[in-house]
């Protein structure tokens, strides 16, 4: 009997740790793939709850003044007001968030200046615009109720003398230009 348990204690761990080495077809390395999934900021407003969506930026200047957003105690500074605006600033950004007379969050608005734009988006404006430098840049990230409503950069290109702006989502696609 002892036998027994002994061999399948032993097949038990031998089968858990060649699982842990099995490399996927098609990827050579064996790296895992990482998906990010959306975070969501819940704080309680009286009898509602408020939702915030920070944007998984790769700038540092986004995700500090998110992250001070998210440590903001709004406590009871918004009684007595029928709308309750915050609004938080750092170097190349701004952030202005409206509470109801509830304390529940409304809506926020963020701007940037000069951020590190996504890959998929400096390969878009490129790709469409060869020869084109991009010169200035502005981030816009809009929620209302806890819905992302605008997330989009707006850029300016330059070529020679001349200049264009165009407007581009997150993903690349150009959705504008002026």
């Amino acid at each position: 009997m002892k036998t027994v348990l002994i061999i399948a204690l032993v097949f038990g761990i031998h089968i858990a740790s060649y699982s842990q080495n099995k490399i996927e077809e098609g990827n050579d390395e064996g790296n895992m793939n990482t998906v990010n999934l959306p975070e969501i900021v819940i704080k309680n407003a009286g009898k509602d709850f408020s939702y915030y969506l920070p944007d998984k930026s790769s700038d540092p200047t986004v995700t500090k003044l998110e992250k001070e957003f998210i440590a903001y105690d709004l406590g009871k500074d918004y009684e007595g007001y029928e709308n309750y605006l915050v609004i938080l600033t750092a170097g190349k950004g701004t952030l202005s968030a409206t509470y109801d007379v509830n304390g529940k969050l409304t809506s926020v608005v963020e701007k940037y200046t000069d951020t590190t734009l996504p890959h998929a988006v400096i390969y878009s404006v490129y790709k469409a615009y060869p020869g084109w430098q991009i010169v200035n840049d502005k981030y816009l990230y809009t929620q209302e109720n806890g819905d992302v409503t605008k997330k989009e950069y707006n850029l300016k290109l330059k070529k020679d003398k001349e200049t264009i702006k165009l407007k581009v989502d997150p993903k690349g696609e150009i959705i504008g230009k002026s």
